[in-house]
């Protein structure tokens, strides 16, 4: 039996349920609109057809700000899912003791941008490889995760991991470590998390792929 200390000491290890932290009923408070896109509403309501794809590569920060750059992005929400805390704060989810994966809740226009595109763009910002990190950024909540919305967005996701993955063995790499699921619930960061890149230009960002292109 993995104990919480030992958790604390190896955070590449999953919690199971019953050793995770217990957090809390009361959802984190976020600001009305986006901190870039500024008279947009963060959450909604949307007057484009938008849909939501939910994607983890690592530290929030970067991953957001590339989403938000991309064309048919209408709003992006950073997070924790995947785990068992409900509604955790930051410092939670860093203990490894929640089971969360830090990700991206990214609101787009698919007359503008399609799911593909955000596909490409995912497998392509960072290394898939590396299981339970993203470069120097080491732990569960670092782990590669695509999280569907729809039973198509799931199709797509787990061909695009295999038509990737035949190029990564081309180039060397090893096999994807991504988790490819339905998407479970995702908890709300804190509102200073949220567009953090944009409030902090000099900020923290670990982002980078292989240089290896994703054939979508």
């Amino acid at each position: 039996m993995v104990l919480r200390s030992e958790l604390l000491v190896n955070k590449n290890v999953l919690p199971t349920k019953e050793q995770a932290l217990p957090g809390r009923e009361t959802p984190m408070v976020l600001p009305e609109n986006h901190f870039v896109f500024k008279d947009t509403p963060l959450l909604g309501p949307f007057f484009n057809d938008v849909e939501f794809a939910i994607f983890g590569l690592g530290c929030f920060w970067g991953a957001e700000r590339r989403f938000w750059q991309r064309e048919g992005v209408v709003s992006t929400v950073v997070g924790y899912a995947g785990g068992f805390t409900p509604n955790p704060t930051y410092e939670e989810v860093c203990s490894g003791l929640t089971g969360h994966a830090e990700v991206v809740l990214v609101v787009y226009d698919k007359d503008k941008v399609s799911y593909d595109d955000l596909l490409k763009m995912f497998w392509e910002l960072h290394n898939p490889t590396q299981g339970m990190r993203q470069g120097n950024d080491i732990g569960t909540q670092y782990r590669s995760t695509i999280y569907c919305t729809t039973p198509e967005q799931l199709e797509k996701a787990q061909a695009s991991k295999q038509a990737f993955q035949a190029e990564l063995n081309k180039a060397g790499f090893g096999e994807i470590t991504t988790e490819v699921d339905q998407a479970p619930t995702v908890y709300f960061a804190e509102t200073y998390h949220q567009q953090y890149l944009a409030k902090n230009p000099e900020g923290y960002c670990g982002i980078g792929g292989t240089g290896v292109t994703c054939p979508i």
